[in-house]
């Protein structure tokens, strides 16, 4: 049976998603602040994670966004092979769904149409929009706000296969270092390792909607998670970049195959926030 789905429902919920991440904190994001905070061996680090908090209270009782920049709008989606979508095609109706949820929401539109000739298109569209095919009469939607300040401080490195994991490890720590307190720490990190080039900034970015208490499945990956952590937060970066024991929340980790000659490394630094959003139609 092939369950048919409006394209105005997709409209709706993609509207209702981008006001509710960039407004509303996540609550495993808040818990894991909270446990920052009582870490925290900087008393300076302990009152800027405090003040973290507190912005995200603010924001939730007005419904006004965490942050200035409410990004990119950027969707994970994975189609049923058992839906139909009736009336717009998924990428306009997404693309409405922005246009309108940011609108609503009194969002800051940030995407210009051309990356050199930089006139804004006033709508924040389009969005960038990554599909997968699965079994099932579902469809799934993650949204991920993406603002520039984590993005441009996010890098990809075609190692040598004989670079190995310390390899990966320097590269991870190295990014993180340069970026200090440029994507407002404390950040969450997201390490996208094999496939091509493209595939391990696909797997970078997509772990960053992983939720931060899940380690990857694979124990050789989980563990490699916590030492990157680890590794991490003994940079002294620090919370929002004044020195501390907190510069990241997570290191989430994704891999893929790869070809013999290659190893792909991205990494791609979300802000303490990682604003995402789920649905399900």
């Amino acid at each position: 049976m092939i369950r048919e789905v409006d394209s105005g429902l997709i409209i709706e919920e993609v509207a209702k998603m981008c006001i509710k991440a960039n407004c509303y904190m996540d609550e495993h994001i808040k818990n894991a602040l909270v446990s920052a905070k009582e870490r925290e061996e900087s008393e300076v680090g302990k009152a800027v994670i405090g003040d973290l908090l507190r912005n995200g209270e603010i924001a939730a009782q007005k419904e006004a966004p965490i942050c200035q920049d409410t990004g990119m709008a950027v969707f994970f989606v994975e189609i049923g092979k058992d839906v139909h979508i009736c009336g717009m095609n998924l990428t306009d109706a997404v693309n409405e769904g922005v246009r309108r949820g940011y609108k609503d929401g009194y969002l800051r539109k940030s995407v210009v149409k051309d990356p050199l000739m930089r006139e804004n298109t006033g709508d924040n569209t389009p969005a960038v929009i990554y599909t997968e095919q699965v079994d099932g009469d579902k469809i799934k939607i993650v949204y991920a706000p993406k603002g520039f300040g984590s993005e441009n401080k996010s890098a990809l490195k075609m190692l040598n296969p004989s670079d190995g994991e310390a390899g990966v490890i320097d590269f991870v720590i190295d990014t993180v270092r340069k970026a200090g307190a440029n994507p407002c720490p404390p950040m969450v990190v997201g390490v996208g390792i094999g496939g091509t080039m493209d595939k391990a900034a696909y797997l970078a970015k997509k772990a960053l909607t992983r939720d931060i208490n899940i380690r990857n499945e694979k124990p050789y990956y989980a563990d490699m998670e916590k030492l990157l952590l680890g590794k991490i937060n003994l940079l002294g970066i620090g919370p929002q970049g004044l020195g501390g024991t907190t510069t990241a929340l997570s290191v989430n980790v994704e891999v893929f195959p790869t070809h013999i000659a290659g190893l792909p490394v991205a990494v791609n630094i979300n802000c303490h926030a990682t604003r995402h959003a789920v649905c399900v139609i």
